[in-house]
């Protein structure tokens, strides 16, 4: 609470009219700061300081990054199965950026890529025929 002292007093000012001084003064008890600091929304510039750019990510927004990732998939497999025999393939697409989430514009994280390999034509072959 130290370390985000102006942003949690802001908050507390601006969400419960309620002044941190009170807390030094001995109104606010205690137990009371700690259930009002526990419970300030999502967008209140306390949890924003203290969980960065995670905070502003809802259900909503991490569904919708799914999505758009799946049609992003969706299209490029489209175009990589219609595309001409002797075309270059269709660049792989990037999924959105998620907070949190380490770089991938490398390719696979290294576990991963130990289990993944690219099929041969000789597999793929086998596989759709």
């Amino acid at each position: 609470m130290e370390e985000h002292a102006e942003a949690l007093e802001a908050d507390l000012l601006r969400y419960y009219g309620v002044d941190l001084l009170d807390w030094h003064r001995e109104a606010l008890s205690s137990r009371r700061l700690a259930v009002l600091v526990r419970h300030l929304p999502p967008d209140s510039a306390f949890v924003r300081a203290r969980e960065g750019e995670a905070a502003e990510w809802r259900l909503t927004d991490h569904l919708l990054a799914a999505v758009v990732d799946h049609l992003a998939i969706a299209n490029w497999m489209f175009a990589s199965a219609n595309r001409d025999e002797y075309a270059d393939p269709p660049e792989a697409p990037v999924p959105v950026p998620r907070p949190g989430a380490t770089d991938m514009s490398d390719g696979p994280p290294a576990d991963r890529a130990a289990d993944s390999h690219t099929p041969t034509a000789a597999e793929l072959a086998r596989f759709f025929g």
